[in-house]
């Protein structure tokens, strides 16, 4: 089993998740008393968010390329960046290191274009959803992304960094997201991806008329996949 290497701390909230189903999916997989081989490297998030607030994604990218280093060094053999807004800076991690990086938009995309669709609503903090690199980044793959409109777009971003990140989940922000992606569904969404990690603790396929990518459970997926993978081979080659 390769150990997975997780850049996490954006919120700590997500990368609970991203712990607890990497280790999951390793049980499920293996059985018995198995879990995953993984290091994680948990960032003070309000330093990030004054990056990102302040524009500065050239520092913020230093920034995590050094975290991603001392990964590697640590034994790391695969990373993940466990948040989708900071996939910004994800050429700069990738190259402070030799290990591969999986990328989210890459794993997602794939889950799109697996279900046969080619237009998406996307869900995300305004950077995610305002910035160009994660639409061009889908494009590349061949899914067309939608974005809410801009009152929208706030109030998504809102209650990520305010409710979400902080560990609180409404009832009443729910609603309004329902509303969101139901518009979405109206201007032409065959599904809608949740792109910010802390979203899944908000919103699951029963709040949408329309397939759901959850993006986080979709990178883990990925990464265990590959982390077992060798594993997976020296079984067949023994049978």
């Amino acid at each position: 089993m390769l150990t997975i290497g997780m850049l996490g701390g954006m919120s700590w909230e997500s990368s609970a998740e991203y712990y607890r189903l990497a280790n999951e999916l390793v049980r499920e997989r293996l059985g018995g008393l198995h879990s995953a081989r993984c290091l994680l490297s948990s960032v003070d998030f309000a330093d990030v968010e004054r990056l990102q607030a302040a524009g500065e994604w050239e520092e913020a990218g230093r920034f995590l390329a050094g975290c991603a280093a001392s990964l590697e060094a640590g034994g790391a053999d695969l990373l993940l960046l466990c948040t989708n807004t900071m996939h910004e800076v994800a050429d700069r991690v990738q190259a402070a290191v030799t290990v591969p990086l999986l990328h989210i938009v890459d794993v997602t995309a794939a889950a799109v274009r697996a279900a046969g669709l080619s237009r998406v609503g996307l869900l995300g903090t305004a950077f995610t959803m305002e910035r160009d690199s994660y639409r061009e980044r889908m494009a590349g793959h061949g899914v067309d992304v939608l974005v809410p409109g801009a009152g929208q777009r706030e109030l998504v971003h809102r209650v990520v960094y305010d409710e979400l990140c902080l560990g609180v989940v409404d009832d009443g922000s729910r609603a309004r997201y329902r509303e969101v992606i139901d518009d979405l569904v109206a201007a032409g969404a065959q599904g809608v991806v949740l792109g910010c990690t802390e979203i899944e603790l908000l919103i699951g396929p029963r709040d949408c008329p329309v397939p759901v990518f959850p993006s986080t459970r979709l990178h883990v997926e990925a990464a265990v996949e590959r982390a077992l993978a060798i594993d997976v081979r020296a079984t067949a080659s023994v049978q």
